[in-house]
């Protein structure tokens, strides 16, 4: 029987100007973007669950490709990021995530158009729930993803960091 090989998740925390998240990688790529101002055992309870084999290490110059891109972003001086994500999920979870990547900053689309444009218009709930579960916010944009009636629904971030992502990205 083998051993399994321990995967090793690089983590730092991004605070700049009223922002503050923890974000992970591995050495494919940004695996996860936590949640504004949680602690950090949202990081230890996500990898406990997704990433069972790996081991979390503090490595700020790990990260720091990832924060640069996202503080330009949160500064409005960049609408697209340009970075490798490391996403791992069932294969309707990727389809979904997948998706969320076409959704042009600023604009936003529904659960029902996502669900459409992956050919399951059936599957609204399915879609939330992959959404929900989506582990790198912002660069896989759910908070760019609104009820059909157009209200602010679910949001790992919380409603706040939502409604913060859109206003940011409304002043372009």
């Amino acid at each position: 029987m083998k051993n399994k090989q321990t995967e090793t998740i690089y983590y730092g925390k991004l605070e700049h100007n009223g922002w503050s998240f923890y974000l992970a990688a591995t050495d494919k790529g940004l695996c996860y973007v936590g949640s504004q101002n949680n602690a950090f055992d949202e990081i230890e309870n996500w990898t406990s669950k997704k990433r069972k084999d790996a081991m979390l290490v503090q490595d700020e110059e790990k990260v720091s490709l990832y924060k640069e891109q996202l503080i330009s972003y949160l500064d409005s001086e960049r609408t697209a990021l340009d970075l490798p994500i490391d996403l791992n999920g069932t294969a309707f979870q990727e389809s979904v995530w997948n998706e969320l990547q076409n959704i042009p900053y600023g604009e936003t689309v529904s659960y029902m158009d996502i669900a459409e444009k992956i050919g399951k218009p059936k599957a609204v709930r399915a879609v939330g729930a992959a959404i929900g579960a989506n582990p790198v916010m912002i660069l896989v944009p759910c908070h760019r993803v609104l009820a059909k009636d157009g209200k602010l629904t679910g949001f790992r971030g919380g409603i706040p960091m939502k409604e913060a992502l859109l206003a940011l990205e409304s002043k372009k």
